[in-house]
C-alpha cells in the first residue's frame, strides 16, 4: 500500500454521516441514533474486509463498502423505530459488487444546480488581519500547501479540489456554481474569479460542464444596476438572491419593492431563472424573510418566470412531518403559499434539493415526508438535484443515497406518498434542470461522454483515493469562525 494514500487505515466512512453544515446554518449535532449507525458501520468494514482478504480502505472505497454502510445506516434507524424509509439494498451487497453495482451505481444524467467553490486567494482575502485563519477547520492532509505560511492552507480547497470532488470523485455531469450573500466589496467569489474557475473546466475541449449564478442582493445598492454587466459579459444561467439577508441585516420579500425590481429587471434582460435561499434561515432576524409566503404570490404576478426554491424552504431545526397547512414555515409553507395562488405541479416554481437532502439522509422519517410532500405538491417534474457541494466534500455519497432511497409502503399508504421510481430519480437528478438550463444537444450526446473530464474520470476510477472529507463546520465554534471571516 503506498505511504501517501489517502486514510490508509480506513478511517473514513464513505457516507459521510456528520454534523457539518454548508455555513448557512448551524452545525446540528449528531444524536445517539447516528452514533450507533456509524459504530455499526465500522464494525461491518472490518469484518467485511477480512472476509474478503483486503484492506479496510479498499473496501470502504469500493461500492460494496459504500452500500455496507447505507446497510449499517438502516439497522441503526429501524433499532430506533425510524420506519418512514430506508435504502432499498439487499443484504449481499456489502459483499457481492454486482450487487453493490445494481443497488447504488447508475449512469442517470446528473445535473447539480447547486455547486460552491471559495476563491483562495480572491480579493476578499486581502483585507483580513494577519491572524486571520479563516476555513482553518477543513482537512488539509495530503496538501503540500497546508505547510506553507499564511493563507496557503486555503488552497487545499483550491480549484483542483473542487474538480477532483466534483468531477472524478462523483458521477456529476454538470453543475451551477452559486454565490453566498455577501456585500459587494466581500464577496468569497467573485463572478470574475468563478468565471476564471469556469473556463478551467470548460477548456477541456470546450465542454460546458459548469454554470454559473449571478449574485443579486436588491435591498443594497449597485445590485440590480449590475445586472445588465452580469447578464451580458458573464453567461449568466440564473440569479441568486437570499431574501433573509440584507446590508443592515434585514431581508425582504420578493413582492417588496427590492424584489420586484430585481424580477423586472430579469425579465428585461432575458434571463428568467431565479434562484431564492428560503429555508435554513440565518437566525431569528429577518427569520419571516426566510420563510416561503412569497413564492406563490410572485409566481402567479410572474408566470413567465421561473422560481426556483434552494433548499425548498426547509428549517434544520423543525424538521418535516406530514403537511401542516398551519405551519408557516418549512416546506409546508412552501406548499401552502403554492395553494393559495393556485400554482399547481408542473408550474412555474421548482424546489431545490441542496443541503436539505444531505440533512434528510440521517433521518428517514424526516426524508420520506419531505420528499413525499414535494413529489405530491410541487411535482415530480419540478424537484431539482443540488448538494451545496464543495461543503460536504465530494456529492458522491448523496448521489448513491438518493439513488437507494425509497419511501416505505407504510409511509405511502398512510399518507398518499409516492414511490420513488428510476424514471423520478432520472429527472429529479437531472432531466428537469434542462428545462432551466438548455445544455446543447451536442454537448449531452458527444462531448459528455468524450472530453478531457470524462476521459480523466475514466482513467483515475481504475485506482481511486476519495477523501471522504467535508470541508463545511461541524461545530458551533467553526461556524461562528466562518462568520466572523465572510467566507
Amino acid at each position: 500500500m503506498p505511504r501517501d494514500r489517502i486514510d490508509p487505515e480506513g478511517l473514513r466512512l464513505p457516507i459521510k454521516l456528520d454534523s457539518t453544515s454548508n455555513g448557512e446554518f448551524e452545525p446540528v449535532p449528531l444524536d445517539p441514533i447516528h452514533h450507533h449507525a456509524r459504530n455499526l458501520a465500522f464494525a461491518n468494514a472490518t469484518l467485511h474486509a477480512r472476509r474478503l482478504g483486503i484492506a479496510r480502505r479498499d473496501f470502504l472505497v469500493s461500492l460494496c463498502g459504500a452500500a455496507s454502510t447505507l446497510l449499517a445506516m438502516n439497522a441503526a434507524f429501524l433499532a430506533g423505530c425510524k420506519r418512514g424509509a430506508s435504502y432499498a439494498i439487499p443484504a449481499e451487497a456489502a459483499l457481492e459488487p454486482a450487487a453493490a453495482e445494481s443497488a447504488i451505481a447508475g449512469n442517470e444524467f446528473i445535473f447539480d444546480v447547486q455547486g460552491h467553490f471559495v476563491n483562495p486567494t480572491g480579493k476578499w482575502t486581502h483585507d483580513l488581519p494577519p491572524d486571520a485563519r479563516p476555513l482553518s477547520f477543513v482537512s488539509t492532509e495530503g496538501c503540500a500547501a497546508a505547510d506553507e505560511p499564511g493563507l496557503a492552507y486555503l488552497r487545499c480547497v483550491g480549484r483542483d479540489e473542487f474538480v477532483k470532488d466534483i468531477f472524478l470523485d462523483s458521477d456529476t455531469d454538470l453543475t451551477v456554481l452559486s454565490f453566498v450573500p455577501s456585500t459587494r466589496e466581500g464577496e468569497p467569489l467573485t463572478i470574475e474569479e468563478a468565471t476564471a474557475t469556469a473556463a478551467l473546466v470548460e477548456k477541456m475541449e470546450g465542454t460546458h460542464r459548469l454554470y454559473l449564478h449571478g449574485r443579486v442582493n436588491p435591498n443594497q445598492p449597485g445590485d440590480v444596476e449590475d445586472m445588465e454587466r452580469l447578464a451580458k459579459n458573464f453567461k449568466i444561467a440564473a440569479w441568486k438572491t437570499y431574501t433573509q439577508w440584507g446590508p443592515d441585516g434585514v431581508g425582504f420579500f420578493m413582492d417588496d419593492a427590492p424584489g420586484l425590481r430585481m424580477i423586472e429587471e430579469a425579465r428585461r434582460l432575458g434571463v428568467r431563472n431565479i434562484a431564492i435561499h428560503k429555508g435554513l434561515p440565518f437566525g431569528p432576524r429577518s427569520y419571516e424573510h426566510s420563510t416561503c409566503v412569497d413564492i406563490g404570490r410572485v409566481a402567479k404576478r410572474y408566470p413567465d418566470v421561473n422560481f426556483l426554491i434552494y433548499h425548498s424552504g426547509f428549517v434544520t431545526g423543525e424538521g418535516e412531518g406530514a403537511y401542516d397547512p398551519k405551519r408557516t414555515d418549512g416546506i409546508d409553507a412552501l406548499i401552502t403559499s403554492l395553494r393559495d395562488n393556485g400554482i399547481g405541479k408542473g408550474g412555474n416554481v421548482y424546489a431545490e434539493l441542496g443541503s436539505t437532502w444531505r440533512y434528510l439522509m440521517r433521518d428517514p422519517d424526516m426524508a420520506a415526508h419531505a420528499m413525499g410532500k414535494l413529489l405530491a405538491h410541487v411535482g415530480e417534474d419540478n424537484v431539482l438535484w443540488g448538494t451545496d457541494s464543495i461543503w460536504y466534500g465530494s456529492p458522491q455519497d448523496q448521489i448513491q443515497a438518493f439513488r437507494a432511497f425509497q419511501i416505505s409502503s407504510e409511509f405511502r399508504d398512510r399518507y398518499g406518498y409516492a414511490e420513488i421510481t428510476p424514471a423520478v430519480r432520472a429527472k429529479i437528478f437531472g432531466r428537469n434542470a434542462l428545462k432551466l438550463y438548455p445544455v446543447p444537444e451536442d454537448v449531452l450526446s458527444k462531448h459528455l461522454a468524450k472530453d478531457a473530464v470524462a476521459r480523466e474520470r475514466e482513467n483515475y476510477r481504475n485506482a481511486p483515493d476519495p477523501r471522504f472529507v467535508t470541508y463545511g463546520p461541524k461545530t458551533r465554534r467553526e461556524f461562528l469562525n466562518l462568520k466572523q471571516w465572510g467566507a
